[in-house]
């Protein structure tokens, strides 16, 4: 029936009114608004930086046929197999094995229990191709190998890349993959993209090694520039520390000599060894080397045995601290190179907003007016129910934060088309009631419990929609996604309770003057 029970009406006004509270603080500055929280404008709306960054995986793929070529000639050595000439050449590596050898050898990089030649049970195919000839074997990266390579560095660089993002305090950035070597960054609010581009510009591969004036270096030896591209040093191959040892890393003054630095921390690990090459290196020029330019080469005077150190190099305080975020987020497993850029000012997207707006104002003022008058005064609770339903799925997106872009605006004055359709179904069935129902309680009852389920598939098949929307789509589609499910939940509630109160409240006081045709 059409009765509304104290409870149910007292939930149903208490339900509304806080939504309603909820979504004004989206209109309002104030600090004696009901909630803090806000939607967020995205980047179409409130302007920003777009950013594709592609992923350079070549020195990737080179430390993995390193590191195993490294694991061949332990495991050959432990198995006592003789070879010679293991070499990488073309991105394959490449050695010879003595004839008896050649087949436990093969079977080995074949078997798929291999430790050296991991196989994945997903693609039924192991990390490297195995081909030779006579007794040579060259093992080349398999298609599916350079698959999982791909999709790790992407997700490590992704992991990255978010925390770099954040540390800098940009409002709700968008981080998503493309492909497997490319990521989208998307900043709204921010006008000027260059400290972001310069920070995720650089790998921060951090490593520690000493100067050395010795050409026949056991290690080896290469020659360094330093950052401002005059100076340069021999500097060992040997990396002491590296940047997977830092804890910590923050900008200092330095009360002593008065100029900015970089203060950090190692784990234990690394203190030992830090502490270790300090002890045996005084008087030697200990090289930071961050991706592969030095930033300074101090003399070691003392042993340093805390696990804490400085980092100097002419910083600004900006620099310092920049340097300092780029270590504590961690080095990105291979180089990112911006190839396509965009800015969108917020005058563009103010633009955008006034043109949604527009766009809702004159579809909500033609939507009134048809439902008055066609419904005269049922018309006008279907149109105070529709705008009580656009405070509902404003106050839930606020709840949420949700970031609202320009296809969830086209979302929004989706829902009010499909907000109207459900009263309109409900009235033609009402009015088909009046012909065979004598009691207009009774026909409008009847018309609510008729229509509802044909509402409910309707709704149900459009909300599985807008979940394989958001699922299966990019941002934007996400965002259409988003507003489209919310404001069928807030139809539902709106047409069958708000809706259904105010009809019964007016049924029940002129049971004799309704008409609805």
């Amino acid at each position: 029936m059409l009765y509304f029970s104290k409870l149910r009406i007292t939930l149903v006004f208490f339900v509304t009114l806080f939504f309603i509270l909820v979504s004004f603080s989206n209109f309002s500055d104030s600090k004696f608004n009901f909630i803090s929280k806000k939607i967020n404008l995205g980047l179409d709306l409130q302007g920003g930086s777009y950013l594709l960054l592609e992923i350079d995986n070549d020195p990737v793929q080179i430390q993995k046929l390193q590191n195993t070529l490294s694991a061949i000639r332990n495991f050959l050595k432990q198995k006592k197999i003789d070879f010679y000439d293991l070499r990488i050449n073309n991105k394959e590596i490449k050695f010879n094995v003595p004839n008896k050898d050649f087949d436990s050898v093969n079977g080995f990089f074949l078997d798929k229990e291999s430790e050296i030649n991991p196989y994945y049970d997903q693609y039924k195919s192991h990390q490297f191709d195995i081909s030779s000839n006579i007794n040579e074997f060259t093992l080349k990266l398999s298609k599916y190998g350079l698959i999982e390579i791909k999709n790790s560095s992407q997700d490590q660089a992704i992991e990255i890349v978010r925390r770099r993002v954040d540390e800098v305090g940009t409002n709700e950035p968008n981080i998503l993959k493309r492909g497997n070597d490319r990521i989208l960054v998307e900043l709204p609010g921010l006008d000027d993209p260059m400290r972001i581009k310069s920070l995720l510009g650089k790998t921060a591969n951090l490593t520690f090694r000493f100067v050395t004036q010795n050409e026949n270096e056991v290690f080896g030896f290469e020659i360094l520039k330093y950052e401002d591209g005059v100076n340069e040093s021999m500097v060992s191959k040997r990396i002491i520390l590296n940047g997977e040892n830092l804890l910590d890393a923050q900008p200092q003054m330095n009360n002593q000599t008065n100029e900015t630095v970089v203060s950090f921390t190692l784990d234990r690990v690394g203190a030992k060894r830090f502490g270790k090459a300090t002890s045996t290196g005084i008087g030697k020029q200990l090289a930071i080397v961050l991706d592969g330019k030095i930033v300074s080469a101090p003399v070691i005077r003392d042993t340093i045995a805390s696990g804490n150190g400085q980092i100097s190099g002419n910083f600004t305080f900006q620099s310092a601290t920049d340097l300092a975020l780029l270590l504590r987020s961690g080095a990105l497993p291979a180089p990112l190179t911006i190839i396509e850029e965009r800015t969108v000012g917020p005058d563009l997207g103010q633009d955008s907003i006034n043109s949604g707006i527009i766009a809702l104002a004159i579809g909500f003022l033609l939507v009134i007016v048809f439902m008055f008058f066609k419904y005269k005064i049922f018309g006008l609770i279907a149109n105070i129910t529709l705008l009580v339903n656009l405070f509902l799925l404003i106050g839930i997106l606020t709840i949420f934060e949700a970031t609202l872009t320009l296809p969830g605006i086209a979302g929004i004055i989706l829902t009010v088309g499909m907000a109207v359709d459900a009263n309109v179904l409900i009235f033609e069935r009402i009015k088909e009631e009046y012909k065979s129902e004598k009691s207009n309680i009774i026909a409008f009852d009847t018309g609510y419990v008729k229509s509802k389920t044909a509402i409910l598939d309707a709704n149900i098949t459009t909300l599985i929609a807008a979940i394989i929307l958001f699922f299966m789509g990019s941002g934007p589609i996400k965002g259409f996604s988003v507003t489209l499910a919310v404001g069928i939940f807030t139809t539902l509630f709106s047409v069958y309770f708000i809706a259904r109160l105010l009809t019964s409240l007016y049924v029940t006081k002129n049971k004799e003057k309704i008409n609805l045709i």
